[in-house]
């Protein structure tokens, strides 16, 4: 289904009534939407479907995913947080997981942004090269 453009300034406009100091309130965005179903304007699905993206990608930008071969200790957890934190800002859920497939080495995706410093992904790029 195709958005309209004033649907989709609607959706802007009521996502960025839901952020408090640059962050999402999640009981502003509930509150957005039982507002939009009781009253149900025009282009009401439009409306919902593109707030709905615009809240997905607002949580994947805040979302931090770290794998390591290993388990990391908590202090390169923290550490690690720290850093993410200094570059993302406040407000990131990060959970650490272990992938034993990477060998060695440390891959972190924060949103779309991904930062790989695993050995797989090395032997990878030099099996490529031959």
């Amino acid at each position: 289904m195709k958005t309209s453009k004033q649907a989709q300034r609607e959706a802007r406009q009521l996502f960025r009534s839901c952020l408090v100091n640059g962050l999402l309130d999640e009981n502003r965005v509930r509150r957005a939407f039982s507002l939009l179903l009781e009253k149900k304007p025009r282009g009401c699905m439009g409306i919902l479907m593109r707030l709905q993206r615009l809240v997905k990608l607002d949580r994947e930008q805040h979302t931090a995913r770290v794998e390591s071969a290993t388990p990391l200790s908590a202090d390169l957890q923290a550490e690690v947080a720290a850093r993410i934190a200094k570059n993302y800002g406040a407000g990131l859920d990060i959970s650490f997981l272990q992938n034993p497939a990477l060998i060695g080495g440390v891959r972190v995706q924060v949103g779309s942004d991904l930062y790989d410093g695993s050995v797989k992904t090395r032997l990878e790029r030099l099996e490529d090269s031959f």
